[in-house]
C-alpha cells in the first residue's frame, strides 16, 4: 500500500508529534505532508520519512511565526496535493484534515481537536474586546473552512482522541467518531524506586490554555516549589513574574522528563486538555497528578473521592475551577492524602494506555476504515 500521513506541523515534540511518532512506526514507507517542517524537531522516525513541506516552508521566519500566519494556513494546506496514494491518515488539530486529497482515496482522520482557536478556547486567545472584535470575520471563515473540510466526503473515517473530543467533532463538525486513545511511552516513562523529591512538577506548552499562569500564581502564594518544563510564546512574559520558588528549565530531554516526574510529589495539571498525555506520563511513573476536572483528566485521572486513606484507589485529585483559590485547596487535599497514594495502582492504572495497545486498536480503525472502502484489509498491516 502507498500510505500518506499528513500533520499541521512540525516544529517541536508535543503529544501530537508523540502519535505522529507511533504511526511512523506502523507505516515506515509513507510520505508525510506538513505546512511546515524543522528538521531535528520531532524524532528521528518521523525525520526518516518523505517529508512534503507547504510554499510556507520557504519563508526564512516560518519555523518560529506560523502561529501569525493563521490567515494564510488554508491556502497553505490547500498546497498540498496529496494523489496517487491507497490510504491517508491526518492527525489532525488545525489544518491538516483540510489538505486537498485525490477523490476516492480512503482518509481516516485521527482527531487531536477540532480547531481550538476557531471553536472552543477564542476567549483564551483572544479575549472580548476590540482583538475579538477585529478577528470575528476570521474566526468566521475558518469556522466556515474547517466545518466544510469535515464532511464525509473530504474524510472518510474520523477517529477521536477521547470521549471528550468525540462530543466536539459533533458539535462542531456533525460527525460521529470512534475513540481511540493515544498512545502513552510507559516503557521510557517508569518509576524509579525512589520517595519523591520535594518539588511540583509543571509540563507543556507557554500558550494560552495550558494555564502556566494558574499554577505559577498559586505556587507563589503557597511557597511551594515548583519545577516548570515547557517553552512557547508565553515563556517571556511568565518568565518576568516567576517568583523564588518556581524555576522555570525550559526544554529537557525525555530521559530528564522522566527522571522529573518519578522524582516530583505530583504533576500539576491547571488546563482544560483534549486528553493529556503528560498526565499519563506522570502516572506511568507513579506519580499522582493534581488535575482540572474538566477535559481529558476526566478519563485519564482516577481522582481522590473520600478520605484521605481512599488515596490508595486514586492516582490524583480534581478541582473544578481555574482560579488560585480552587488550585489551593486541591493541593491542600493532596498533601493530606499524600501518604496513601499507591505508585503501583498509579502506574497500572498509566499501563492500560499503553503504545502497543494504541497500534492495535489504531490498525483496527484502519481496516474498518479499508473494508468499508472496498480495499484489502491485510494491506494495512
Amino acid at each position: 500500500m502507498r500510505v500518506a500521513l499528513v500533520h499541521d506541523w512540525l516544529t517541536g515534540l508535543r503529544g501530537g508529534e508523540r502519535v505522529l511518532d507511533e504511526l511512523a512506526q506502523l507505516f515506515p514507507d509513507a510520505d508525510l505532508y506538513t505546512l511546515v517542517h524543522v528538521p531535528g524537531s520531532t524524532t528521528p522516525r518521523i525525520d526518516a520519512l518523505r517529508i512534503h513541506a507547504s510554499p510556507l516552508q520557504r519563508w526564512s521566519g516560518s519555523a518560529r511565526h506560523y502561529r501569525e500566519l493563521l490567515p494564510l494556513l488554508p491556502w497553505a494546506v490547500r498546497q498540498l496535493r496529496i494523489d496517487g496514494y491507497d490510504l491517508v491518515v491526518s492527525v489532525h488539530h488545525a489544518m491538516a484534515k483540510s489538505a486537498r486529497i485525490a477523490p476516492g482515496t480512503p482518509h481516516l482522520c485521527y482527531c487531536l481537536t477540532p480547531m481550538r482557536y476557531a471553536w472552543d478556547a477564542v476567549d483564551v486567545y483572544l479575549g472580548r474586546g476590540l482583538r475579538r472584535a477585529a478577528a470575528a470575520p476570521l474566526l468566521a471563515a475558518l469556522r466556515r473552512f474547517d466545518r466544510a473540510s469535515a464532511g464525509p466526503e473530504r474524510v472518510s473515517r474520523m477517529v477521536a482522541i477521547s470521549e471528550y473530543v468525540r462530543e466536539r467533532v459533533r458539535r462542531h463538525w456533525g460527525r460521529d467518531a470512534s475513540i481511540v486513545y493515544p498512545p502513552v511511552d510507559v516503557e521510557t516513562f517508569r518509576p524509579d524506586g525512589r520517595p519523591p523529591d520535594d518539588f511540583f512538577l509543571l509540563v507543556g506548552a507557554f500558550v494560552p490554555y495550558k494555564r502556566a499562569d494558574l499554577a505559577i500564581e498559586t505556587f507563589a502564594r503557597l511557597g511551594r516549589r515548583l519545577v516548570v518544563v515547557g517553552d512557547g510564546p508565553l515563556r517571556e512574559a511568565l518568565a518576568r513574574r516567576v517568583p523564588r520558588n518556581v524555576e522555570l528549565l525550559g526544554r529537557v530531554s525525555e530521559t530528564e522528563l522522566a527522571s522529573l516526574y518519578a522524582r516530583c510529589r505530583a504533576l500539576v495539571y491547571p488546563q482544560e486538555e483534549d486528553f493529556g498525555i503528560a498526565a499519563l506520563e506522570a502516572q506511568a511513573c507513579g506519580r499522582p497528578v493534581i488535575a482540572f476536572a474538566r477535559g481529558g483528566a476526566r478519563e485519564t485521572v482516577r481522582p481522590l473521592s473520600g478520605p484521605p486513606d481512599s488515596a490508595a484507589r486514586a492516582t490524583g485529585v480534581w478541582f473544578d475551577a481555574q482560579t488560585p483559590d480552587s488550585l489551593a485547596a486541591a493541593i491542600a487535599h493532596f498533601e493530606d492524602a499524600e501518604p496513601w497514594f499507591d505508585a503501583k495502582l498509579i502506574r497500572s492504572h498509566a499501563e492500560r494506555f499503553s503504545s502497543a495497545r494504541f497500534r492495535d486498536e489504531f490498525q483496527r480503525e484502519v481496516q474498518a476504515l479499508l473494508e468499508a472502502s472496498g480495499h484489502e484489509p491485510d494491506a494495512a498491516r
